[in-house]
C-alpha cells in the first residue's frame, strides 16, 4: 500500500480551490466530473508521483441517488484537508484484512482514467473519516503523470486521531505518513517554490 493522493474538500469547488492555492501559493489545473457521485474536482501535480485534488459537490449534477464519497453530503464549514487516499495492487485483498466500514469497490472513470475506489455505504470512513480511502488504478494511466509539475513536494502527512496508535497498527509503516495522538485532523507539510507551506 502506498500513499496515492490527498483530498481537500469544500462546500464549493471555488472555496476549496482558493484554500489550497492560498496555502501553497501555486495554481491548480482543471480536473473533471465524477458522475456516479455528483462531484467534481481540480488537481495539483506533486513530485514523487503524488497529487492533490480539491473536491466538492457539483451543483449542476443530478442527484446521484447514493451517498457521496469522502463524506461530502455532511461536509460543512471552511475548506480543509479532509482525506488521504492509498493505492493498493488488489483492492479486494486489501479490504479483506481491514475492518468493516472501509467500503466496497466501485468502478469509476473520468476521461481515459479507470479505477476502483472503496466507498463506505454511508460515505464516512472509519476513525472519524481518517482511515485512508483505498484505490486501485486500472491500466497504466495515473493523474500524477498527466499533470504539470507544480514545484511542490510532500514532506510528510500527519494523521492525528485519539486512537492513532490503533490506526498505525492496522496500516503498518507508510512512507511519508506519521500518526500522532490528538483530535481527529490531517496536516500536510510541503516544500514549495515559496518555502515550506502547511495545508490543513
Amino acid at each position: 500500500m502506498l500513499l496515492d493522493h490527498l483530498a481537500v474538500a469544500g462546500e464549493t469547488l471555488e472555496e476549496a480551490s482558493a484554500h489550497l492555492e492560498q496555502a501553497l501559493g501555486v495554481p491548480l489545473q482543471d480536473g473533471g466530473k465524477h458522475e456516479k457521485f455528483g462531484t467534481y474536482n481540480r488537481l495539483l501535480g506533486l513530485r514523487d508521483g503524488l497529487y492533490l485534488e480539491v473536491i466538492a459537490i457539483d451543483p449542476s449534477a443530478p442527484n446521484p441517488e447514493r451517498t457521496r464519497w469522502f463524506d461530502l453530503d455532511r461536509f460543512k464549514g471552511t475548506p480543509r484537508l479532509s482525506n488521504w487516499i492509498c493505492r493498493v495492487p488488489d483492492i479486494e485483498a486489501a479490504l479483506s484484512i481491514f475492518p468493516d466500514g472501509v467500503g466496497h469497490p466501485i468502478d469509476l472513470a473520468r476521461g481515459a482514467l479507470r479505477w476502483q475506489m472503496a466507498v463506505p455505504p454511508n460515505g464516512r470512513l472509519p476513525f472519524d473519516n481518517l482511515f485512508p480511502a483505498l484505490i486501485q488504478w486500472q491500466g497504466d494511466l495515473h493523474p500524477a503523470t498527466m499533470l504539470r509539475d507544480s514545484g511542490c513536494r510532500l514532506q510528510r502527512l500527519v494523521v492525528y486521531h485519539p486512537d492513532a496508535l490503533d490506526l498505525a497498527r492496522l496500516l503498518g509503516a507508510l512512507d511519508g505518513v506519521v500518526f500522532d495522538t490528538g483530535p481527529a485532523a490531517l496536516r500536510a507539510e510541503f516544500e514549495t517554490p515559496h518555502g515550506v507551506r502547511i495545508l490543513e
